[in-house]
Order: structure tokens, then sequence, then C-alpha cells
């Protein structure tokens, strides 16, 4: 059993078989969360490894700690440039959507002998949010792309709304502690709170990106503990003036992904290393608080699938409709968006909130909800690429090619950016050598990749058909560049 080796190795051999199942979930075509909570269940007191936790106060703070650099790191990798002609609507679906999820999915919870209307809206706020990088992972490892404003879509609502399901499961549980308090003390909290955590974020990414182009520090190593401290500094502040810490850790994200500095790729690959690193523990102690003899249960299974049909086939789809009424998006988008409805971790770190406050049924709320978390990854996650597909919005993936470089834009470069072009066998500068390119002052040609080589372009460099080109320059001249590479050969004299 665990309990008699070194803590040392316990942690170290964790960590290895998450990074080993994280691996293997590509193949297996399984996500790796549920991976990584099997491995922490089988590490538990009902598994082999024997390991006792029960602390829910413990994994609480564990998951808001994870949780918090999980938001950085996603905003952080987000672009602005991306998300800003969906962000009014990525705004409502992370807000009123997430609010009609929870009412909906408590309407037919609250007619469940075993719950009162209020635990059936702490149950409905607590499964409200949506999951990011479930989603993404699933369809990242069964090669499959949406199309158009779909994916930034998704990318920003799934990743904006847990604040809200923070919001309104802090709300059920007060609710439930004192329940006179007014609905409009409430509704004046929640103003409050949201305000206050954008503005936070918003003049915490500024500050961040103002101060790290005036440090001088000696040891580039030292940049990621700079990041370290703006998150949690921004978190911990936030949460002190009365606004939602995970909000805005959210918005300081986005604004120094879009800031002009030094060592900023460092910094983004860090972070999305550390992102990776916050996850595997928070699902390894989530899965050590889980006893699977207590899932594999008549009553927590019954409970567990009527919860999720209503909310994979009721609330999300209720929501989403109502929230997109006024869109561009068409019927079959809707519908995507709102199987796209993944429960991730976050209503598994929310589940421990009853915990720690001693409600009477909280254990088996816990239990219900992982269940359903498990239900909503396992089916809803299967059948994402099917269902891309299935309503003809699926496109095709392009794998990411690893460069054998890296290298950070310096501060003042502006709109510089590096850019990848495939040439076709049609292209009319096949054959052509590097010198001919009449490229604009500014974009070069960093590396040409041939297969499975990487070549330093010369000016005899013939360029074949295959080769992708990874270019660097201003974003404008880049598209005008890629524009005339892209040319057709029977076009060429036209």
């Amino acid at each position: 059993m665990l309990q008699t080796i070194n803590p040392f190795l316990v942690a170290g051999l964790l960590f290895f078989l998450s990074l080993v199942a994280g691996t293997l979930s590509e193949k297996i075509k399984v996500p790796a969360l549920i991976l990584f909570l099997g491995i922490g269940m089988l590490a538990g007191v009902d598994g082999p490894g024997g390991l006792d936790f029960s602390d829910a106060n413990a994994a609480n703070q564990v998951g808001t700690f994870a949780l918090a650099f999980i938001l950085f790191s996603g905003g952080f990798m987000t672009k602005w440039s991306d998300i800003k002609p969906i962000v009014t609507q990525g705004v409502v679906l992370s807000t009123l959507g997430v609010l009609l999820t929870s009412v909906a999915a408590a309407v037919p919870i609250a007619m469940m002998p075993q719950f009162t209307y209020k635990d059936a809206f702490l149950l409905g706020s607590i499964i409200s949010s949506t999951d990011a990088a479930a989603v993404f992972s699933i369809l990242r490892t069964q090669k499959v792309g949406v199309k158009g404003a779909l994916k930034p879509l998704l990318e920003f609502e799934s990743g904006s709304n847990d604040p809200m399901a923070v919001f309104l499961t802090l709300t059920a549980i007060t609710w439930l502690a004192t329940p006179d308090v007014p609905l409009s003390e409430l509704a004046v909290k929640f103003v409050v709170q949201m305000i206050a955590g954008g503005l936070m974020g918003f003049v915490m990414g500024r500050f961040a990106c103002y101060m790290i182009q005036r440090l001088k520090v000696s040891n580039e190593a030292l940049y990621p503990v700079w990041g370290i401290s703006i998150v949690m500094m921004t978190f911990g502040l936030t949460e002190s003036v009365y606004g939602n810490g995970y909000l805005a850790v959210y918005v300081c994200g986005i604004v120094m992904g879009g800031g002009d500095f030094l060592y900023k790729y460092s910094l983004q690959r860090f972070h999305e290393g550390f992102a990776w690193l916050m996850q595997i523990i928070m699902f390894l102690v989530l899965g050590l608080l889980v006893n699977p003899g207590e899932i594999i249960n008549l009553s927590v299974i019954s409970v567990g699938l009527l919860i999720s049909c209503a909310l994979m086939f009721i609330a999300r789809p209720f929501a989403v409709f109502i929230c997109t009424f006024f869109s561009k998006f068409n019927f079959r988008e809707k519908l995507f968006v709102s199987w796209t409805g993944l429960r991730g971790a976050v209503p598994i770190i929310l589940a421990t909130y009853p915990l720690t406050e001693g409600h009477p049924q909280a254990k088996y709320m816990f239990n219900v909800i992982f269940f359903v978390v498990l239900t909503s990854v396992m089916l809803q996650g299967k059948t994402l690429a099917w269902a891309a597909k299935f309503l003809k919005l699926d496109a095709v993936v392009r794998e990411a090619k690893t460069y054998p470089l890296a290298f950070d834009i310096t501060p003042g470069s502006g709109s510089q950016e590096t850019r990848e072009v495939d040439l076709m066998p049609d292209y009319a500068i096949i054959g052509r050598q590097v010198k001919e390119l009449r490229f604009p002052e500014g974009v070069t040609i960093l590396l040409i990749n041939r297969g499975a080589e990487f070549l330093i372009p010369k000016g005899g460099t013939v360029l074949e058909s295959g080769d992708t080109l990874l270019l660097f320059g201003e974003r404008e001249k880049l598209s005008e560049v890629e524009k005339n590479l892209s040319r057709r050969a029977d076009n060429n004299n036209k």
C-alpha cells in the first residue's frame, strides 16, 4: 500500500502515471481527465493504493488554487483578435446562459424526493458551467475541429463561465444557511463581484505588462516566478475587495496575452505547462476524495443518470437557444453548442463547498455530481466528433509542427508574429529558389520544414511541393505574402 512508501516516491509515481495516462489518452480516445481521476481513485482508500484522504477542506483549497492558474493560462493563451467578434455572445452565454442552465436543471431535480427545491438549485448551480479543457482535448485527440466562430465562442464561453457558477453555488449555500436573506442583497453582491473582478483583472494585467517591461531581472529563469506572483496577487487582491477572483485571473490573462513584453513566449509556455500540472494535481486529489464503492450505488447511478439527461437534453439546449436567439448562428451551430456543454473538474470542486459547510446531504450530492461529470465526459465526449460531422460543422485539424527553435518577440515589436504556409503542388512558386521571392521589408523565412527535416533557407534553396515555410514579420505584411505564395500556377500570369 502507498501509505507505507516514502511520500516523495508516492507523489512522483502518481505524477509519472498521470503523464503516461495523458499520453495514452490520445491513443485509446479516452479524455485525460477521466484517466487522472481514475489514477486518484485507484490510489485511494478503496483502491490498491490504500491512501486514506477525506479532507474536503484541503481538496477545496487545492482546487481553488489550481483553478486560478488554469483560468489564467486559458486567458493568457487566448488571442483577443479571435474572440473579439464573439465576445458579446460569449459573455451572454457565460452569465445568463449559466443562470438559465442552473434553473432549468433545478426544476426536474426538485421533483425528486431526495432533494428540496433549495437543494435542487444548489445542485443546478454546481453543474451549470462547462469545461473548455475537456471539450478541446477531446476534439484534439479525435483530430476534429469546428468551423467559423464556433471554436472561439466555445473557448471563451467555457473559459469564462466558471465565475458565474462559483457565485451561484455560494449564493445557494448562503440561501440554505440564511433563508431570510433578500434577493436584492444577492443581486447587488453579484454585480459588485463581477464588476470588481473584471476591473481588478484588467488593472492587474496592465500593471503586470508595465512592470515586466521595466524589471531588470538578471536571470531569465526568474520570470516564471513573476508570473506566479501576478496570478496569486490578482486572485487574492480581488477576493479582498469582494470581487470574483476567478474572473479576475481570466481577464488578467487575456490582457497579458494581448500585451507586448520581453519573454512573453517563455512565460506562456511556462504557464501552459504549469496549468497542466495543476490539472493533474487537482484531478488526483479529487479522485482520492472519491470512494468508488459509494459511486457504484443504485441510488447514485439512477439519480445521476436522470440529472445527466435533464442537463444534456433540456437545461443546456434551453439556455443556449435562449441566449443565441438574436445571434447569427444557425440551428445546426446552436445544436452543436448545446451538445458541447461538457462538465469537468469545476463541478467536482464546487461540490466540495457543501462538504466544507456541513450540509446534511453533502456526501450524497458529491457522489451524484461526480457521476454526472463522468457521464457527461464519456457520453458527450465520445460523440463530439460524430456530432460535428453529422451537423456538417467539422473542419480539418492542422497538425501543429514543433520547430527546433524558440524565440521571444521584444517589446515594441507591435504586430509581429510567426505564420506557417504549406506549399501545394499547383502553387506557382514550386521549383523556384528562395532568392527569387520578392518579400516586403521585414518579412523573412525562418525555417523550411520538408518531411522530417528542417532546412535553414539559403538563396539557392529550391522550394518543393509539401514544404512548410515558417515566416516571421508584421501581421499585415504576412497576410500579403501568404496570398502571393498561394497563387496557382495557372493563374500566375493573370
